[in-house]
């Protein structure tokens, strides 16, 4: 499948980058990953696709990050402890089993790989024992107003009975979409322990404008707290564009 190329290219997960909601979703994402983090210094591999964000903020915590790219990565993440790989972010046979002691992959990095499996098998290979992985993907609500835009119904009236699904971006790319319960079966039958799988976002972007418009810059914090709360008491929903989950390799296997 293909988007048709006279179509403008979308912002990663359709959010403006310049938009308040943009903003939230920033900071959203940097507090799940702060969360996530573990409390000692740690060996991480990051596979977020070059976002150097990510990295920044794991070498800000006293980590030593592998930060896999396919090309340069953007900017140069400054502090100890940083140590770039060119490579294919979709493969790790470049990591020795159980190896590292978490690895991050953000910026809906496991959508773009479309054996899925196979990469969740290789994140647990070479997580050590009792190491964590942190991941974003698709969730199928996006994957069907994708699908809607486009005007592929025959493909959208399949979803319900298919094995996964597949949806065309602008940029001529498939990406793979989830419902949380195609997740979790995926983490655990590559050997993973699930923690938890919530939505990247619950408040809407309507619902984030509104406040910061009414509030300004101070509405952030109290907007934070509120998606933090409602996150957690919606774990397993698939609502928002983006799904987390959070899994462990067991400490035996």
């Amino acid at each position: 499948m293909r988007a048709p190329e006279q179509e403008p290219a979308q912002p990663v997960g359709g959010i403006a980058g310049d938009s308040a909601y943009s903003r939230f979703y920033d900071q959203v994402a940097a507090a799940q990953v702060a969360d996530w983090l573990p409390t000692e210094p740690a060996w991480i591999v990051d596979l977020s696709g070059g976002c150097g964000r990510f990295t920044q903020q794991l070498l800000d915590a006293g980590h030593t990050v592998l930060q896999a790219t396919a090309g340069p990565p953007m900017g140069t993440p400054t502090g100890p402890g940083w140590c770039p790989v060119v490579t294919d972010p979709r493969t790790l046979s470049w990591l020795a089993d159980a190896s590292v002691d978490g690895v991050l992959a953000e910026s809906r990095a496991l959508s773009q790989c479309l054996a899925t499996e196979v990469t969740a098998r290789e994140l647990c290979r070479v997580l050590r024992p009792g190491g964590r992985l942190l991941l974003v993907v698709d969730s199928l609500v996006t994957g069907l107003a994708r699908l809607a835009d486009l005007g592929r119904w025959a493909e959208l009236a399949d979803v319900p009975s298919a094995d996964c699904v597949l949806v065309p971006q602008a940029d001529g790319t498939i990406t793979r979409c989830f419902s949380p319960q195609e997740l979790r079966e995926l983490l655990l039958a590559a050997g993973l322990e699930l923690e938890w799988v919530r939505p990247r976002t619950v408040l809407t972007p309507a619902s984030v404008e509104r406040a910061v418009a009414q509030g300004g810059p101070a509405a952030y914090p109290a907007l934070l707290q509120t998606e933090s709360a409602l996150a957690r008491q919606r774990e397993r929903e698939a609502a928002g564009r983006l799904l987390v989950a959070s899994a462990r390799r067991p400490e035996r296997r």
